[in-house]
């Protein structure tokens, strides 16, 4: 973040919202030499959390972006969304779905987009998932995915799938962190999506009912990108017969 040009442009917008830093400061609930300090672009110390505050105060909003050499990663977070994707694909093809990715609809006002849009034809079933390469904010995650749900018979309709009945999944790439932001919200989680692991790889394999699921799917691509420690070479030492000797014989003693 230039924090000078931050500050610059907080100023900008304060004055011309006509709001002395007395006002900011009462609006936010911080100190006015806070918001004195964000004008002039001294933001050690600031946290993102008061910046964000100060912000809302004057009608704006703070937008933080990680950079590395020179680029932003959001390309990074697509190449493991687009693997995770790659491998749920590749799972329900195996098992006899007909899928479609990225499918964008638009109903009644009703607008976006599933990752991953599947029909099996021998049980009928149609199947709505999302991909997340970081865990989500699992209210909006799960309201999305319940719209999607919602909305997903019309869409196979249009296609001419005749459908028995619906489920959803949730994928999320699995890591650590994935895992360990689920379990804190276990409770609401286990609720939304009770089904899990092999019980939704044999949901998949044989889709006869409508599910609810959250499926942890590693990034493939990742696979072999760090070297592992090499165990020490074993080495089987012959064996001695009885009444032989193991000792190379000395040349020099047949007077070669």
């Amino acid at each position: 973040m230039d924090a000078l040009r931050f500050g610059r442009q907080y100023r900008a917008l304060r004055i011309r919202l006509r709001k002395r830093q007395s006002d900011v400061s009462v609006a936010a609930g911080l100190s006015r030499s806070l918001i004195a300090a964000i004008d002039r672009g001294q933001l050690e110390g600031v946290t993102v959390g008061a910046l964000r505050t100060a912000a809302a105060a004057i009608g704006a909003d703070v937008d933080l972006w990680l950079r590395w050499r020179g680029e932003r990663l959001d390309r990074l977070v697509d190449e493991v969304h687009a693997a995770i994707v790659e491998a749920i694909v590749r799972r329900l093809t195996k098992f006899g779905w007909t899928v479609e990715v990225e499918v964008s609809f638009s109903i009644w006002g009703e607008r976006g987009s599933i990752d991953v849009f599947a029909f099996h034809p021998a049980h009928r079933a149609l199947l709505v998932v999302e991909v997340k390469s970081v865990v989500p904010d699992s209210q909006s995650t799960l309201h999305g995915l319940d719209r999607k749900t919602r909305l997903a018979p019309q869409l196979a309709a249009k296609r001419g799938w005749r459908v028995r009945h619906t489920s959803r999944l949730l994928v999320i790439d699995d890591t650590s962190t994935s895992r360990r932001r689920i379990a804190r919200l276990a409770a609401t989680y286990d609720v939304a999506l009770p089904l899990r692991g092999r019980d939704v790889t044999a949901y998949l394999r044989r889709p006869d009912r409508p599910i609810s699921g959250l499926l942890f799917l590693p990034d493939d691509s990742q696979k072999g990108s760090s070297p592992r420690a090499q165990g020490r070479e074993r080495v089987n030492k012959p064996h001695r017969r009885p009444g032989r000797s193991n000792l190379i014989p000395d040349d020099s003693a047949d007077g070669i």
